[in-house]
């Protein structure tokens, strides 16, 4: 008897799922695992293969959970993707005691029409709809691996399959990263050869209103530029003495925000222009002395730009706020001796990136106290996330380099996001239409083909578009790197498997209306993921490598 099959099955089986608060970082997200090996160890095929079936810690006190389904004798393998980590329910308001129950905040939504938005009771109006943290991103994509694992250990694929699910997803993808290099070593234990590694994020809407669905050749890449800006203090009866760093870190995000020359095309699809993701000074506590250090982080999307095709733009970027910056202070200085007896000082803001103040403080100060200051600001780190630590790492060599001031200093802070795209792999260039015809003729669903999933995932951690070298400027300027956070780009490198995402249709993640369509997931989706499988092991000249 099957246990995740039918539509009831595969809705309890969801609904169990999304019950497991798995927040990131929450103590729910570690026990996940444990639940869901416990679920997949029901089926005979991991009682009787217990060994195909393994928790693997991360170097955090988390886990991820890898279930092989192998055929004897039998190489080529699929592997599933997915996280089980969700993203915190205060959003929910009111509802947030029911945001992890979603029969109970589905049937409380439906007694309370006039309390959600128009497009939401449209939705209810029309469809099946299922609400509840996690029911689209991505609860339903692990329940429908579990499905086909379950199908692959009754024999049904002409390959073995691989579930991968991970934690973190929503943060820093701990989980992905650490589960490449696992990836490698089973291959090597079991003699598989990933053919490709599918992915079940939910579609994401382009625009509002948008009701495509979706089929994805790959993953939007993402980098997180920062700007240390180190002003001049002074007290603030003088302020025309120093130089706010406010004021500098506000004129770069006025340059960088909504920057479109920042934008990439490629083959129609677009990314979006950087925006900013953390503003601040860096003063503690209050005082009449101006903050003269603070920040700015942008969210910077990439298709095919390496990372040395935007350190140049993000200095230029910089050097053109600096010039504006110089010219506002000899304006408003000027304007201001018509009232004092001052005498306007000429400013000048030095640019670099954090590789070249680096190398400047290990010239200046000797490598060993260089190495020393950052050791000591690492073991203070405390509960500091890594965007605020690797802050802490910039700060501290531009004070110890403080004469280089004013400075604005470019550099990276994580996570890094790899992009990628298959849309040149002969194997996805043979499924993929085959796919969306199969859609058509089966089921009347039209799948347009987009080359990048653009709501950022753990397939950016399947393979580099380049050569790992090519890499060397990012990790010039990260500051954490290797001091707390790395990514395994030889391991990247070395993997290399196609990629491509199907997934269910859903609306509004990572809000308190986040909703799944229930009967497009578990009928017309389950059988087109079904139909997918068989595809991409059918042989042929298009293996992967």
């Amino acid at each position: 008897m099957s246990k995740w099959q039918t539509h009831e099955q595969l809705l309890d089986l969801l609904c169990d799922l999304v019950q497991i608060p798995s927040v990131t970082e929450s103590a729910a997200e570690k026990e996940f695992p444990s639940a869901v090996t416990q679920r997949l160890r029901e089926l005979d095929y991991y009682q009787q293969h217990p060994e195909h079936l393994q928790l693997h810690p991360t170097d955090d006190g988390r886990a991820f959970v890898t279930a092989l389904a192998k055929k004897e004798g039998v190489q080529d393998t699929i592997i599933l993707i997915s996280h089980f980590d969700v993203v915190s329910v205060e959003d929910y308001g009111a509802w947030m005691p029911h945001a992890f129950d979603p029969r109970t905040l589905t049937r409380l939504y439906a007694e309370q029409p006039d309390e959600l938005p128009e497009a939401v009771q449209q939705d209810m109006a029309a469809g099946d709809w299922l609400f509840g943290r996690g029911t689209m991103d991505m609860k339903c994509g692990l329940a429908l691996h579990m499905s086909l694992i379950e199908r692959a250990c009754a024999g049904e694929f002409a390959g073995n399959l691989l579930l991968v699910t991970v934690p973190d997803e929503e943060a820093n993808s701990v989980g992905m990263r650490a589960a490449v290099p696992v990836l490698l070593e089973l291959a090597r234990t079991h003699g598989l050869v990933y053919r490709t590694v599918v992915n079940s994020e939910p579609m994401f809407a382009r625009f509002p209103g948008d009701t495509e669905k979706y089929i994805y050749t790959g993953s939007i890449g993402k980098v997180l530029p920062g700007f240390l800006c180190y002003g001049k203090e002074t007290h603030v009866g003088e302020p025309l003495a120093g130089l706010n760093a406010n004021l500098m870190a506000s004129q770069l995000t006025c340059e960088m925000e909504l920057n479109t020359s920042f934008c990439e095309t490629i083959e129609g699809e677009a990314t979006a222009p950087p925006t900013n993701l953390i503003q601040k000074d860096l003063k503690k506590g209050y005082s009449v002395q101006i903050p003269h250090r603070a920040v700015t982080l942008f969210n910077l999307f990439l298709l095919e730009k390496q990372i040395e095709d935007v350190v140049e733009p993000l200095l230029a970027t910089a050097k053109k706020a600096a010039d504006k910056l110089a010219r506002h202070y000899a304006e408003q200085a000027e304007q201001y001796s018509q009232y004092a007896a001052f005498a306007p000082q000429p400013l000048s803001i030095a640019v670099m990136s954090y590789a070249e103040l680096y190398d400047y403080a290990v010239r200046t100060h000797g490598k060993e106290r260089v190495e020393a200051l950052q050791q000591e600001l690492i073991d203070q780190r405390g509960d500091r996330d890594d965007r605020d630590m690797a802050i802490e790492l910039v700060d501290g060599l531009a004070i110890l380099c403080k004469e280089l001031s004013p400075m604005i200093v470019l550099f990276f802070a994580p996570p890094f996001y790899p992009a990628i795209s298959s849309r040149h792999h002969p194997l996805i260039k043979r499924v993929i239409p085959a796919l969306q015809a199969h859609a058509q003729a089966q089921h009347q669903v039209r799948l347009k083909l987009q080359h990048y999933f653009g709501g950022i995932s753990d397939l950016s951690y399947c393979g580099l578009q380049v050569p790992a070298t090519a890499m060397q400027p990012l990790v010039a300027n990260m500051p954490l790197w290797d001091k707390g956070y790395t990514i395994p780009l030889q391991e990247l490198e070395a993997f290399d498997v196609p990629v491509m995402n199907l997934g269910p249709v859903g609306r509004d993640a990572h809000q308190w209306t986040e909703r799944l369509d229930v009967a497009y997931a578990f009928g017309p989706l389950q059988e087109m993921l079904i139909a997918c499988i068989h595809m991409l092991l059918e042989p042929g000249s298009d293996q992967a490598k």
